[in-house]
Order: structure tokens, then C-alpha cells, then sequence
């Protein structure tokens, strides 16, 4: 039988800075959804990745001394790197720097142009280099960006339009026709009465630029290049295959599988690209629009959006360091509701974690498993002594887990996830009730104690299932504790309590979430913080070296300067200071001696792009020959200098 397809996505994540808290919980909330769908029996492609083109970038690029391209590298690698720490499933990851989106892009420019859709005009108004957005004197309010608030600039260039007029009535009707298109609620109204009903209709976009050049160029008129949106959007399409050249019947297997697209994950900021100028771009281009587009609320800082600026900035990543992968997912997706904005502080992410993580799960899996250890030697018996309280366990799970399967199909995951420890509450409940180290000391007990002990333990199997989306390094754990054979979420509800194989064996129980003393945490927190936000310290003062000898410009262009890269790196047996490399010219490789051992680690060294003196006569270093030097800075802390990754082997510097 053919699985039903589900194809999901984020918003792609803006290469300018590492994503905050809040950026990261859009991907750990799609992961959540995939990996939920995937238990359910979809075949699910979950498609994330990275915008890269834009003003701002170019910018960075530029204060940053290296290419935009440069730039990006490092930036979606960051980015990619996080989304892989923070454990989400996905199956794919597109760079809008990608040759065959770029292509794909110029492709659709152009198609847009030959059918009429796009023309070209002049641009005059207020333009927000962060939001990469236009906005007119009506939506510039006292000179401020309508949603970052940050200072607008006056700006005026020729440009191409889109006329998005055209299909304004067209994509009403699709909203109206289609309740579940725009979620939540809340969030359509927004769109439709700000946007589509507002006197004067659906204004025209701006697509091209000419004031920047780091974008997609318009190949049939080269100075202007492809404005973000125009080319962000796309990818949803180019990453599964899409051709502008041909029509939604002659697209490739891969495309016709997985279009249109089950959801749209993205922030609520950017409800107005995907909601408005998406679907008009989908509608020029003559393919179906996706299915869902859900705006999730923001997460803040306590009461306060997240800013550098404010230093109450929390990223994902370093708060795994120090509660775990599963925690943070943990707590980012109980702690966002569906539709208002969701909050972290430090203090609350310490009490929801000793609280769920380590008094309500961790400890009731604990407790059990020991329990099963010390009266049955880890054995699983059969459960041959039922009584009423019984019921009552086995109502809580089978309520959980409709509940949970409801609200997962609604996206609304913290309810999902409140019912799950719902369960988990009611099991500690009944280890209360029961009090199994009462019954251990009545042997004539000892079948209602095994029926009690599985009945917990089989609520645990329940609880691991249901947490696998969201915990999925912890659910593993659990269910390989307990010995479990069956995993699917198809072995729970209803009335399968009972799945867990009687006869087996669990393993030694192991702390799952170890207690925070939260004083302490928050004092380590708040001082990595105040330190990660501190201004950064006065460049020294130092006075001007005495005695420097001047040359001649035919004295330095005696010596020869070149790019080399480090292939080969390796401490020089005792000697403390000196490491042995092999350093690669483009046209020759050379072996090199330096002193920098106190300052380098060999491993770090391999592939970067350094400055050799090539024309240096070679020395005799602890018995290895070396032929040439590195340039460096200092002397009691020692700075080699390094090169832009994209600077050719060989190339003569002067």
C-alpha cells in the first residue's frame, strides 16, 4: 500500500546572524510535526535551509572585510549546525546561493516578465534594510519600520513590479473557498482586511533592485538583481524539482509527488510574503497553492521581544549545553501556545524542566524500573490481578493519547503535550494509591504487586510513544529500558493497553534528567550572559616602536609573498615550541617549520589559506629543514595571519 504523502517546510532562515531561541523554535516545531506524521504512516520530506541574497547580507559582507559568498558560507553552516544539534529530522536543506535555484529563479523572472506580470517602474518610498521591505508614507509610522520598529530610509531606484492587482480578486475567492488555508483564524482576518479589502486594493510588489548587486541577476537586464522575496519564496518549489520552462504536467516525478505543499511553517512576521505575494507568484506560474500556511506566534524574552541590543538574547544551542537536547525541545514546544506569543527566562525554563522533565517523567521511570528490579529481578509478569484503580490508569492513557492525536492534527502541540504528562501525572498518582512496597511485604500480594508494576510500566511505553516527536533521544532511551518491542504510535490507543511483552526483561533504570539547583544555574547562566553581551574592551594603547630602519620599495618587492594552504600539520618531537607543516603553493608543496605550537592546535591549522615568504633561504629547525615562514602577528600571544578561504593558491601578494 502507497504511504500518503506529507510535504512540510520552514520559513528558510536569513544567513545574516545565528538564530536566537526564538528562530529555532519554528524548526523544532516542524520537526515535531514530521516526525509525528511520519509515526502516523506519511511519507513525509521536510525541506528547511537558508536564504542568502539581500541588502543587509551584502553589508555585513562588507563591514566584515570578506564576499558576501564568503559570508554565507559561514553563516548557513552556523545555521545548519544548530538545526543538527537541536536533533530535527529533516531531508533536505537548500541555499538560495544553490546554482539550480538560482537558474530556477532567472527562469521565473523572466517567464513572469513575458507574460505581463512584471514591469518596470521607479521606486519611491521608505525601505527597511533589516526586513529587506518597502513600506509607503501610510505604513512608515513616525519614520519607523512597521515590523521590526527600527528606523526606516528614504530610497529611490528603478525597479521591476509585480502586479500583484491582477490576481488580488483571484486569491480572495481561494481564501474564502479554503478556511483552512491561512491558520490560525486570527491571522487570516489580519491578512485579508489589511492587505486584500483596504481602499485601493492590493498594491504592486517590487521584485528587482539596482542600489545592491548580491542577488539573483535579472540575466535579460543585467543591473538589476532579483529582490529577496521573488527569489526566498521559490525555494519550496526548486528544492523538489520545479521547471518554469515546463507546464505542472510536465514537471518531474519528484515535484508532481510532493506539490502542493501540506504546510508552511513560518513566523507570524512573515505572514503577508506567504499569504499575499506566494500564492499570487504560484497563481502567475499556473500550479496549485499550498494547502496550509501556519503563522506560530513568537517566543520573547520574559515580556520583551529579543534583541542583541537588549543582551537578553538565549540561543538553543547553548542552553542544550546546559540542560540537554531534549529538554530545550522540551521546553520550547510546551511553552508556545498556538496562537499567542510564548515566553522563556532562565527561572522558567529551570522550574518547567525539574519539574516535568525530572520530578513527573524522569522520576516515575525511575522509580518503576527500580521497583521491577528489586521484587522481580527486572522480569515483566503478566498483569493476573486487575482491580478498579486499573481502569482509571488505563482511561487516563487511552484520553491522552486521543487527545494527543487530536491536537496534533491541529498543530496544537503544547495542549498534545500537556495531555501526555497528564498521563504521566496520573501514573505517579496511582504508584500512591497502590503503594507497591506495601504490597512487597505480603507474599499473598505478589500478582496484584506484578499487575501494578505493569501496568506502570506499559503506561511508560505509552508516554515514550507519544513523546517521540518531541523528545526523541529520550523516548529511544525509555522504550530500550524497558525492553519494548513494539515502538509505533500503531501499538497505542484505544484498547491495546497491554502491548508491553509480558516475560521480557527491563533494563537497569538510568537518570534520565538530573536535578538543577536553580540558584546556582542561574547565577552560571547569568554570568555567561552578562559576559556574552559586555561591551567589548578598549583596543590597548601602545606607543610607537622606536628605531624602525626604512626601505626602499625595491627592498620589499624582494620579498615574495604568497597564498599557501596547510595540508599537513604535526607537533616537532621535543620541542616544545615548533610544529612541522606542509604547505601547498597551487604550483608546489613545501615543508615549513614555525614556532606557533603554544598557540595552535594541529588539527585546527589544516586548510586554512596563509601568507608564506617563499623566497627565504631555508634553515635547519631541531634537524628538520624548513623553506619558507609564516606571517604572524605578536610575540607572547602569537596571531598567524589568515586568508579569505577564497583567495587562489600562489597568488603574489603586494
Amino acid at each position: 500500500m502507497t504511504k500518503p504523502k506529507y510535504y512540510i517546510t520552514t520559513a528558510i532562515a536569513y544567513a545574516s546572524r545565528k538564530p536566537h531561541f526564538g528562530n529555532t523554535y519554528e524548526v523544532i516545531m516542524t520537526d515535531a510535526v514530521a516526525r509525528y506524521k511520519r509515526a502516523r504512516g506519511f511519507d513525509v520530506f521536510f525541506c528547511t535551509g537558508t536564504d542568502e541574497h539581500g541588502q543587509k547580507i551584502e553589508d555585513l559582507a562588507k563591514d566584515a572585510g570578506i564576499t558576501p559568498k564568503t559570508y554565507v558560507d559561514g553563516v548557513a553552516g552556523e545555521i545548519k549546525g544548530v538545526w543538527d544539534k537541536m536533533n530535527t529530522s529533516y531531508d533536505y536543506f537548500i541555499r538560495t546561493t544553490d546554482d539550480y535555484h538560482e537558474r530556477a529563479v532567472q527562469k521565473m523572472f523572466k517567464r513572469f516578465y513575458d507574460q505581463g506580470d512584471i514591469y518596470k517602474g521607479k521606486y519611491e518610498g521608505w525601505y527597511c534594510t533589516p526586513c529587506e521591505s518597502f513600506f509607503t508614507e501610510t505604513q512608515a509610522v513616525d519614520g519607523k519600520c512597521p515590523d521590526c520598529g527600527r528606523e526606516v530610509k528614504r530610497a529611490e531606484e528603478e525597479a521591476y513590479f509585480f502586479k500583484m492587482s491582477k490576481y488580488a480578486d483571484k486569491l480572495l475567492a481561494h481564501i474564502e473557498a479554503n478556511p483552512d488555508f491561512i491558520q490560525p483564524e486570527s491571522r487570516k482576518k489580519e491578512m485579508v482586511n489589511n492587505f486584500l479589502k483596504v481602499e485601493g486594493g492590493l498594491q504592486d510588489l517590487c521584485v528587482s533592485r539596482t542600489s545592491f548587486t548580491w542577488g539573483v541577476p535579472v540575466d535579460f537586464d543585467p543591473k538589476h538583481v532579483t529582490y529577496v522575496w521573488l527569489d526566498a519564496l521559490t525555494n519550496y518549489i526548486t528544492a523538489i524539482g520545479f521547471d518554469p520552462d515546463k507546464s505542472f504536467e510536465e514537471q518531474s516525478e519528484s515535484f508532481k509527488k510532493w506539490w502542493p505543499c501540506d504546510c508552511h511553517v513560518i513566523g507570524k512576521d512573515i505572514l503577508r510574503f506567504h499569504t499575499i505575494y506566494w500564492p499570487i507568484f504560484l497563481m502567475a506560474l499556473d500550479i496549485p497553492l499550498p494547502k496550509k500556511v501556519f503563522g506560530h506566534p513568537w517566543f520573547n524574552f520574559g515580556m520583551d521581544k529579543m534583541s542583541k541590543s537588549k543582551g537578553n538574547v538565549i540561543y538553543a544551542d547553548e542552553l542544550a549545553d546546559e540542560f540537554s537536547v531534549d529538554a530545550v525541545r522540551y521546553y520550547a514546544l510546551s511553552e508556545m501556545p498556538y496562537a499567542n506569543d510564548g515566553s522563556i527566562t532562565y527561572e522558567a525554563v529551570i522550574k518547567r524542566y525539574n519539574t516535568d522533565l525530572v520530578n513527573n517523567l524522569g522520576n516515575l521511570v525511575k522509580r518503576t524500573l527500580d521497583m521491577d528490579k528489586k521484587y522481580f529481578d527486572k522480569k515483566i509478569l503478566a498483569p493476573t490481578a486487575p482491580e478498579a484503580l486499573d481502569d482509571e490508569l488505563k482511561a487516563a492513557c487511552t484520553k491522552a493519547y486521543n487527545e494527543y492525536v487530536a491536537y496534533m492534527d491541529e498543530y496544537h502541540l503544547s495542549d498534545a503535550l500537556a495531555s501526555v504528562f497528564e498521563m504521566l501525572s496520573r501514573a505517579n498518582k496511582y504508584i500512591d494509591e497502590t503503594t507497591p512496597w506495601s504490597l512487597a511485604k505480603d507474599e499473598s500480594k505478589r500478582e496484584r504487586l506484578a499487575t501494578v508494576l505493569y501496568n506502570l510500566l506499559e503506561t511508560i511505553r505509552w508516554g515514550a510513544i507519544l513523546l517521540a516527536p518531541f523528545t526523541p533521544e529520550t523516548s529511544e532511551e525509555i522504550l530500550n529500558m524497558l525492553g519494548a518491542d513494539k515502538r509505533t504510535l500503531d501499538t497505542i490507543g484505544g484498547e491495546q493497553f497491554g502491548g508491553l511483552t509480558v516475560g521480557g526483561e527491563v533494563l537497569d533504570s538510568k537518570v534520565l534528567f538530573a536535578r538543577v539547583d536553580e540558584e546556582k544555574k542561574l547565577a552560571e547562566l547569568e554570568e555567561k550572559r552578562k559576559a556574552r553581551f559586555a561591551p567589548a574592551p578598549e583596543e590597548p594603547k601602545i606607543e610607537k616602536p622606536e628605531g624602525l630602519a626604512l626601505i626602499g620599495i625595491e627592498d620589499f618587492m624582494a620579498v615574495e609573498l604568497r597564498v599557501a594552504k596547510i595540508i599537513e600539520c604535526e607537533r616537532v618531537p621535543k620541542a616544545k615550541k615548533l610544529l612541522k607543516l606542509k604547505v601547498d603553493l597551487g604550483y608546489e608543496q613545501r615543508q615549513v617549520v614555525s614556532g606557533i605550537a603554544k598557540f595552535y592546535e594541529p588539527d585546527a591549522l589544516i586548510g586554512k589559506k596563509i601568507v608564506l615568504v617563499c623566497n627565504l633561504k631555508p634553515a635547519t629547525l631541531c634537524g628538520i629543514e624548513s623553506n619558507g615562514m609564516i606571517l604572524a602577528s605578536g610575540e607572547e600571544q602569537v596571531r598567524v595571519l589568515f586568508l579569505d578561504p577564497e583567495t587562489p593558491l600562489g597568488e603574489r601578494i603586494r
